[in-house]
């Protein structure tokens, strides 16, 4: 039996949706499996896979045309062109955005109407955690779907300015975020930090997280990641729904505001104040780091 499974686009909602991947793996036990999706995604699941295709966004349609053929095809994702790839399956299943609870819990009840089952799949990674010499923490403070989710360079770098006093301090993002990062070094005051946004593979980020002693992030993928490990996190939230796609673990603090206009949802803030994000100060970070840890 060959198994084709679309994962869902967006890091974090792939480390969320990785439990209910492996469940369905391991329960249907395919001859061939078949990864396809984003770069990220896809460049996360792949250890678990014996083919990776990526979308090629620019000639998907052209790329549908010489798709290989299934058994089965599981998507995670809700879009017109998953529904078109369903038709290169004998039996196609769909994501149903309807379903309620957390994030994991929505790719748990989606997987259980495919496989019989009625268990909730914790997020499962396939990389063991680096062994750092010293207490580490890290700071993300990017956000890939866009820039309402992001808590400022200056109060990033008052935290790690602060905690860098017990803590060695490693700076993560991605690609595209260079320049964020680089905004936190010019206000660092300590010199016992590492730059590493936008040089770490998909592997080596998950690796890294997974050895921290604290991390302290925006939402985003590399949360869903600390949480997966049980790192200690502290994980701003401004325009996002918490309550869908807070860490799946006991092992958090979570800092908002809960101001009337949020969660709102938005990439960008639509009344152009932001201040779902700049109420929230560095005292207020530290505060939730001393509960924590």
């Amino acid at each position: 039996m060959k198994l084709l499974i679309e994962p869902p686009t967006w890091l974090g909602d792939a480390v969320m949706a990785s439990g209910a991947i492996k469940a369905v793996l391991d329960e249907l036990k395919p001859e061939k499996t078949i990864v396809f999706g984003s770069f990220v995604a896809t460049e996360f699941l792949k250890e678990w896979f014996d083919e990776v295709i990526v979308i090629d966004k620019k000639h998907k349609f052209r790329q549908f045309m010489n798709f290989p053929k299934a058994d089965i095809f599981i998507s995670f994702r809700t879009s017109m062109y998953s529904k078109i790839l369903g038709l290169k399956a004998k039996k196609s299943f769909y994501f149903d955005k309807s379903l309620s609870g957390h994030m994991v819990e929505k790719y748990s009840k989606y997987v259980n109407t495919i496989i019989g089952k009625n268990e909730v799949y914790s997020p499962v990674l396939p990389y063991k955690p680096k062994h750092f010499q010293k207490p580490t923490f890290g700071i993300n403070p990017g956000a890939t779907y866009g820039s309402a989710k992001r808590w400022y360079p200056e109060e990033f770098a008052k935290v790690a300015n602060t905690l860098g006093e017990k803590y060695d301090v490693i700076i993560f993002g991605g690609p595209g975020e260079e320049e964020i990062a680089k905004d936190i070094e010019k206000k660092l005051t300590i010199s016992n930090y590492k730059n590493l946004c936008g040089k770490l593979t998909i592997k080596e980020l998950c690796e890294h997280i997974g050895g921290l002693d604290l991390f302290i992030t925006n939402d985003s993928g590399p949360m869903h990641i600390a949480a997966a490990y049980n790192v200690p996190i502290v994980a701003i939230f401004g325009p996002t729904n918490y309550k869908e796609t807070s860490p799946w673990s006991s092992n958090y603090k979570i800092v908002t505001k809960d101001l009337e206009c949020a969660p709102c949802m938005k990439r960008e803030c639509p009344l152009g104040h932001h201040e779902c994000m700049k109420e929230i100060k560095a005292e207020d970070v530290l505060k939730a780091v001393k509960e924590l840890v």
